[in-house]
């Protein structure tokens, strides 16, 4: 009885958001929604197995840590939309020197994301067809990143990124729908009285710990709302991206703690389990759940690569032309996928963004030095140094589950 309802709730959602008028002649909501879909992302198919494995039922206080420390940084760089921005191409001082080290680093964290979406896409896809062969994975991966590459190379990005509004609409339309299977699942188990938090281990150990600090991706993704000032007016990127971290915060900690009942000793550390832990609620759920994955993991990828040329020319100063750029990534992120498994890849997009966090947090800090008449100085030059520190550790502990 549930499937059919699951049905209609992800395709009027999805439908709603890929096609209303409404929604996409708003600033705000396209504002909105492209670092919402960018956080609520990969993340979203991987945590909860992850999650489970790392910390059993604890899952949503770890959630909950992800969550606070990513707003925190989301914090930092909202400061940095305000208050660097303006002075950003106005001289040569130390914010502007790690601001520089700091698009250097995110590119080389793009180069990262785009090999850990195709994986996780590929992963989804062997799965449904019943093969469970890294070496498939990985060929599916170079297979799908030389038509990402070529087609760059060949005539641009900018048509494949068109499917993005679809890809996003897709995902989420299913993320309601499995919300809503996931409330009536734990409403009917409850009624019965058998409502139980699951029996898996939740001892938590300093190992344990350094596989939460490489699960920091599952959360990022609001950063792109600092890229968005072609479109967007500063205010209304700050506003819009901690509208974006507090709905996929809320949509975390809420799936998370209806997943919860739905842990298992046996998961392990397959990022594909979420298929698994969902067929006992409805039957079409983990068709759902795998279309969405290879929709929007296909269009994450490409935003990614798409995104790293553009600050490869920026970085080269236009020196590089852009097919050159998709060159170097392809033949980059080829190699990554050949090196590291879904899991491997995890920790390490993990680190590469933490470690960018740590010099975006780094700028705010001297910003906030050199602006003596800023409103709680003291303040928040104490959190941004915090700030900068943690990212660092993330950076240095965060390790793959594995």
């Amino acid at each position: 009885m549930l499937d059919p309802v699951v049905i209609v709730v992800a395709v009027l959602l999805a439908g709603y958001l890929a096609f209303s008028r409404r929604l996409s002649r708003s600033s705000s909501w396209n504002a909105t929604v492209t670092p919402l879909a960018s956080i609520m992302g990969s993340g979203f198919l991987v945590c909860a197995p992850l999650l489970s494995s790392a910390v059993g039922y604890y899952a949503i206080f770890s959630m909950a840590g992800l969550l606070a420390l990513s707003f925190a940084v989301g914090g930092a760089i909202r400061f940095n939309i305000r208050y660097f921005e303006p002075i950003e191409n106005s001289g040569n001082g130390p914010a502007q020197k790690i601001a520089f080290l700091s698009r250097i680093v995110l590119a080389g964290a793009y180069f990262i994301s785009v090999t850990y979406y195709l994986q996780l896409l590929a992963a989804f896809l062997a799965n449904i067809i019943g093969i469970s062969n890294e070496v498939v994975v990985r060929l599916v991966t170079t297979i799908l990143l030389v038509i990402i590459g070529g087609f760059g190379m060949w005539r641009g990005l900018g048509m494949l990124e068109r499917l993005e509004k679809y890809a996003v609409a897709l995902k989420l339309g299913m993320i309601g729908g499995l919300l809503l299977a996931l409330l009536a699942h734990n409403t009917q188990i409850f009624i019965r009285g058998q409502w139980s938090l699951p029996n898996v281990s939740s001892e938590i150990n300093f190992q344990d710990l350094r596989i939460l600090l490489g699960l920091l991706i599952v959360v990022q993704g609001f950063e792109t709302s600092r890229y968005l000032g072609e479109e967007h007016s500063a205010e209304e990127r700050i506003s819009t991206m901690r509208s974006a971290q507090l709905i996929s915060a809320g949509i975390y900690l809420v799936f998370i703690a209806l997943v919860t009942v739905l842990f298992e000793k046996d998961l392990g550390e397959d990022v594909t389990a979420i298929i698994e832990m969902t067929k006992p609620i409805a039957v079409v759920l983990p068709l759902l759940i795998t279309i969405a994955a290879i929709g929007s993991q296909f269009s994450a990828a490409v935003a990614d690569n798409a995104g790293a040329g553009g600050l490869i020319e920026e970085i080269t100063h236009h020196r590089l032309p852009m097919r050159y750029a998709y060159l170097l990534i392809l033949m980059i992120t080829v190699v990554l996928t050949w090196e590291t498994n879904v899991n491997g890849i995890i920790a390490y997009a993990s680190r590469a963004f933490a470690l960018f966090y740590t010099l975006q947090c780094a700028v705010a800090f001297v910003v906030a030095w050199q602006l003596r008449e800023l409103p709680r100085r003291s303040m928040r030059l104490v959190s941004f140094a915090m700030l900068s520190i943690t990212c660092l550790l993330v950076f240095t502990l965060g390790m793959p589950a594995e």
